[in-house]
C-alpha cells in the first residue's frame, strides 16, 4: 500500500516527501559547489533560505580533521566521540590490528595501503595524532597541514594505550572553538 507523507498546516496540504527531496537536492548541489544563489534561483526561493538550512544542519564550521592513533586500548569509544564531532577522517587501530594489517598484506599492497591513508590524512586541514613519539613524529612529517600531536609512549609501542575521553574531547573543542574564530 502507498502511503502519502502529507500533513495539514492551517489551509495548507505540505508534501513531506517533496520538501525532504528538495532538501536532498539542494545539499547535494552545495557539496558539488553550487552556489547558495544559483540554487536559490533554481528551486524559487532566496539565497538566505539556502544559507539558513546549511546552518540548521551544520555539525562543525570550515576546516576538515582528520584523526590518527594507534596502539588503542579504548578505540570504539573514541570513535563515538569523533563520529559527534564529525571528524572527516580518522585510523584509529589496536595493537593486535596494527600487526596484521602489516602481516596481511605484500609488500606492494602495505605501500599502497599506507600511501592511500596518507593521502586520505592530507586531504584535511588538521590531523589529529595520538601515536607514540617517533610515529607521530612520521605521520607529522607526511602531511601538508596544522597537525596537533599528543604523544602516547615512548616508540616502539608494543600494548594497547588507553587514551582518555577527555583528551580528545578537548582537542576537539579547541579545533571547534578556533573555526568559530572565538580564540
Amino acid at each position: 500500500m502507498l502511503k502519502i507523507n502529507i500533513v495539514r498546516i492551517g489551509s495548507k496540504a505540505i508534501n513531506k516527501d517533496k520538501l525532504y527531496q528538495t532538501i536532498d537536492k539542494i545539499i547535494e548541489m552545495r557539496s558539488k559547489g553550487v552556489s547558495q544563489q544559483e540554487i536559490a534561483d533554481r528551486i524559487g526561493t532566496d539565497r538566505t533560505f539556502v544559507s539558513r538550512l546549511e546552518s540548521l544542519g551544520e555539525v562543525r564550521k570550515g576546516e576538515s580533521i582528520a584523526f590518527v592513533a594507534f596502539p588503542v586500548k579504548n578505540k570504539q569509544e573514541i570513535t563515538g566521540i569523533l563520529d559527534r564531532y564529525g571528524v572527516n577522517f580518522y585510523l584509529i587501530m589496536t595493537e593486535e590490528e596494527r600487526l596484521a594489517f602489516v602481516r596481511e598484506k605484500t609488500g606492494t599492497e602495505l605501500l599502497n595501503s599506507i600511501m592511500d591513508l596518507i593521502v586520505q590524512a592530507r586531504q584535511c586541514d588538521t590531523v589529529v595524532i595520538f601515536a607514540s613519539d617517533k610515529r607521530g613524529k612520521l605521520i607529522e612529517a607526511l602531511v601538508d597541514c596544522q597537525v596537533i600531536r599528543r604523544d602516547i609512549g615512548t616508540s616502539p609501542i608494543t600494548r594497547d594505550v588507553y587514551i582518555p575521553p577527555q583528551d580528545i574531547i578537548e582537542v576537539m573543542e579547541t579545533l571547534q572553538y578556533d573555526r568559530e574564530g572565538q580564540v
